[in-house]
This record gives structure tokens, C-alpha cells and sequence, in this order.
């Protein structure tokens, strides 16, 4: 084990109250994550426990504090981040403004003024694709931030004029419940689908502007159907939930698009509602598009969530889970396999 050391850092009064969180719940869990104590005399912090751990305990400090005197609020999501980098070995050559580089980036605001921005490192070079690349294809679990960022970029790109139209478009796929038995007509049926889409854009835009830009045709919102015959010029395409789209209709959408659009398809491979024998556009396409300029593939793990800390441990749980099964099938078609050849 190592030596027991200590670290004093002087903290700013005015930044020290964000650091700390209400009822000091950011230390405290700084605290407890690197097994240090930490203790506050007059805004000079004393780092008291393991040499290596009081000093990522004071690195994220140090970050949390520049955080903070830059204006942005601190929130459990930042130190849950701070933590997970700086637990995680892989990234042990990050450094140590990594914090400071992604909250410089802001992408817009929403209608209340609210500044959207990336929050991890996996959302930051999302975004750094959308901005250089054609295509882009964001993939990962729920709360990854795919859908939002990218409808965040399109709404910027719209307001900035570098393009004449939204477009967003989802395949209408029946999970379990049958469209047919929905109250009212076709728009009423497939709005429930299109929901998250809508909900985005009430916040970034205001409903009052969304609807004034709907109604000339400016912004679009549709069922993936839709898309089929036209060509998409100098627009903004979002497709989400890309996971249920088959090959075809992937291939469909995908040559719709022409001169001066942006397109961004956003899918989670691990929530598909297609039937067992039917592939997915998503990974099909993922494999036939990976070497081809112009189009990137990012993808988002549970370490880019950034919705409550529980929903990141629930999807690294099924991430586990699935592996465990995914390598639990190999195995098992292997030994099939030696014993027909052992006959």
C-alpha cells in the first residue's frame, strides 16, 4: 500500500459551494470513491489518504473548480464523469482539462436559455463528426445523448441558415402493440413514435416557432415511410431508431439524400423491435458503409449516459449480461460443432 500523504489546495470561496454540492454531496462522493478525506478550513482543502488516489481526488477538484469559475453550474452528472475517467484505465492519457475542452463546446441553447452541450468525451466526438462529415451514424444505448445532440446540431445548422429544411423520420414500428388499433388517423397513430422527436424540438426551438416553421414546410416530421421517391436537397435528415429499419429501407433512405444535406442516423443495436429473422439496415449497413469517406461511425458506450447515474449502471449491467450470453452461445455452437466432427 502506498504512503499516506496530503494535498492542500486553495479553492476560490465564490467556486467552493459549487464544488461541494448541496448537502457536500460531490465531495462525499469524491471522498468515497477514492477512499480520501477530504476537509474544508477556510477555502484551503486538505487531500488526506493513498498518494495515488489523493491525487486524482485533487485533479478532479482542481478541474471542478476551473468548471466552476467559468460559470457552469456543477452538477453530479460532471463528477460522475471526472470519477469514471480517471477510474478508467483505458483512459489514463487523458488529460486533465478533458472536463473544461467539452463544456467550451456549445453547441446552442434551448427556448429558457439553457446552453446544449456535449458532457463526455464520446458525445464530444460525435458532435466533432456530425460538424466534418456527411453521414454520421451514432450509435449506443438509451441516454447516450444521440437523438438530442444531433436534433441540437440540426436546429443550429437551420438558425445559421447553411441549410433550408429539418427533416426527421423514424421507422413506425409496431414493439408488441398493433398500429391498427390506435384511436384516429395515420398522423394520430404514428405521432406516439415520432414523440421524443417532437419533444426536442418544443425545447430547443419553442413550440410556437417549431409550429410557424412546420407549417411552411420548414420542418418536417414523418414516419420513415414516407421518404420513399423523393430526393432530399440541401436539408437536414435525422433518422432515428435506425435499429428498426430493415436493409432495405435503409438503402432506401440512405439514396434519398442529395446535394447540400446533412444526414444523421441514430440507432441502439441492443433494442431492436424487428422479428427474430429479420436483419437490421443498422448492422448491415454498418458493415457495407465502414471504410467509405465522408460517412463516420461513432459509438457511444454507458460511460457517455448522462441521464440519472442509475440508467448508466442498469445499461453496464445488460452490457455484461449480454456479453456473458453472446460468449455463452459461441461456446456452445463451438462444442456442436467438435462433436459433429468427432462423428
Amino acid at each position: 500500500m502506498s504512503d499516506i500523504t496530503e494535498i492542500t489546495l486553495t479553492l476560490p470561496m465564490e467556486a467552493l459551494q459549487n464544488i461541494f454540492g448541496g448537502n457536500d454531496s460531490h465531495i462525499k462522493k469524491i471522498e468515497e470513491n477514492f477512499h480520501v478525506d477530504i476537509i474544508d478550513r477556510g477555502g484551503v482543502l486538505h487531500i488526506i489518504g493513498d498518494a495515488q488516489n489523493a491525487a486524482k481526488a485533487s485533479d478532479i477538484i482542481r478541474e471542478l473548480s476551473t468548471l466552476s469559475l467559468r460559470g457552469s453550474q456543477i452538477e453530479a452528472q460532471n463528477v460522475d464523469y471526472a470519477i469514471s475517467l480517471k477510474n478508467d484505465k483505458k483512459n489514463k492519457n487523458t488529460k486533465d482539462d478533458v472536463l473544461v475542452t467539452i463544456d467550451q463546446d456549445i453547441i446552442c441553447h434551448t427556448i429558457s436559455g439553457k446552453p446544449i452541450k456535449p458532457k463526455t468525451l464520446g458525445q464530444k466526438k460525435y458532435v466533432d463528426a456530425i460538424r466534418n462529415n456527411m453521414i454520421v451514424f451514432g450509435l449506443g444505448p438509451a441516454g447516450t445523448g444521440k437523438t438530442y445532440l444531433a436534433m441540437a446540431m440540426a436546429i443550429t445548422a437551420f438558425q445559421r441558415e447553411e441549410v433550408s429544411r429539418i427533416i426527421l423520420t423514424r421507422p413506425a414500428i409496431e414493439a408488441g402493440e398493433k398500429l391498427g388499433f390506435l384511436p384516429g388517423d395515420l398522423q394520430s397513430k404514428v405521432d406516439p413514435y415520432l414523440r421524443p422527436l417532437y419533444d426536442a424540438l418544443y425545447q430547443i426551438m419553442g413550440t410556437d416557432n417549431f409550429l410557424k416553421n412546420m407549417e411552411k414546410g420548414l420542418i418536417e416530421v414523418a414516419p420513415l415511410a414516407y421518404m420513399r421517391g423523393r430526393t432530399l436537397d440541401n436539408a437536414f435528415i435525422i433518422l432515428d431508431e435506425a435499429q428498426n429499419t430493415t436493409p432495405a429501407q435503409m438503402k432506401m433512405f440512405l439514396t434519398r439524400i442529395g446535394f447540400g444535406s446533412k444526414v444523421i442516423v441514430t440507432g441502439d443495436a441492443t433494442q431492436k423491435d424487428l422479428a427474430p429473422d429479420v436483419k437490421s439496415g443498422l448492422d448491415v449497413a454498418s458493415s457495407v458503409l465502414k471504410n467509405i469517406d465522408d460517412i463516420a461511425f461513432c459509438n457511444l458506450t454507458s460511460q457517455d449516459v448522462v441521464r440519472h447515474p442509475l440508467v448508466q449502471k442498469i445499461v453496464k449491467a445488460y452490457e455484461e449480461y449480454e456479453n456473458k450470453e453472446a460468449s455463452r452461445k459461441k461456446r456452445k455452437n463451438n462444442t456442436k460443432s467438435e462433436r459433429r466432427g468427432v462423428k
